[in-house]
């Protein structure tokens, strides 16, 4: 078998090229033109595979009618017209990655239940831009001064009385008088809830039961409920999520759930000199 065969072996649609001089002008003529329909295909696919890497670069995929975009200033705005528009979108927080809406839209926080297959009877969390906002949701004026800046921005959920004054609507946790609230130590989240120019319901981004996620593809299966996916890359701080503190009683702190952060969150409560409420 002469090199002629051996390529055309390796190479399909290449000729080998016979001894007559006749056939070889043919073949040779042959192999010009496969030679370079084979050259088009390949640039053909370097083009598209280039194409590929590029929106991969920018880490803008199209998947499912969803689209997943950095969780950058670049996308805030968009991701704040979402929230206007009674969507839901998924977001990267200090903890997990979460479902976020308008805490104020009964038609948004019902979907994220629907997405979820939450029962209406398990409470949402809310999450603000800022730490000075937790009092147009909750009652902070029984809390040691200076408590809330040391908590917060953080990864932790305070649980406080709504107050009577609270902007939330009635129909978010209906029949519960208190509400947990968040403010994560993550810029994207926290610039989308101050330029909704609402309060945010946040819960985790997952099927009840399952669990929490990391990174986006932990819950790709929800993408296509979503208006937008927001990546913020793989999150550091595992899969335990904000510690729980009940904070609605004068001079006492409970923890509800341990979460990523008990043990510096019990650091400041009993620093502002907070007690730890016993178990009855």
């Amino acid at each position: 078998m002469n090199f002629s065969t051996r390529l055309a072996e390796k190479l399909p649609g290449i000729l080998p090229v016979p001894s007559s001089p006749l056939l070889r002008k043919g073949v040779h003529e042959l192999r010009s033109f496969s030679i370079a329909n084979h050259s088009k295909r390949l640039r053909w696919g370097l083009q598209k595979k280039m194409v590929w890497s590029l929106q991969r670069a920018e880490l803008c995929v199209v998947s499912n009618l969803c689209i997943v975009h950095p969780a950058t200033e670049a996308y805030a705005q968009e991701a704040i017209e979402a929230i206007k528009s009674e969507k839901v979108i998924a977001v990267p927080t200090d903890t997990l990655y979460g479902f976020a809406c308008d805490a104020c839209s009964s038609e948004a926080v019902n979907r994220i239940y629907e997405i979820k297959g939450r029962k209406l009877t398990s409470p949402l969390a809310i999450c603000v831009g800022d730490v000075l906002d937790i009092k147009r949701v909750a009652t902070t004026n029984h809390l040691p001064h200076g408590l809330l800046d040391s908590l917060l921005p953080g990864p932790v959920t305070l649980v406080l009385q709504r107050g009577e004054s609270s902007i939330l609507e009635k129909s978010l946790n209906p029949g519960i008088d208190t509400i947990g609230v968040r403010v994560p130590d993550c810029e994207f989240i926290r610039e989308v809830s101050r330029g909704s120019g609402s309060v945010l319901a946040l819960t985790s981004a997952n099927l009840s039961g399952d669990r929490s996620s990391v990174c986006v593809n932990d819950f790709e299966n929800l993408w296509q409920h979503c208006a937008y996916v927001y990546d913020g890359g793989l999150l550091p701080s595992g899969r335990a999520g904000s510690t729980i503190v009940d904070l609605t009683k004068v001079g006492k702190y409970k923890i509800i759930r341990p979460g990523s952060a008990k043990q510096a969150t019990i650091a400041i409560l009993e620093k502002y000199l907070l007690e730890e409420e016993e178990d009855r």
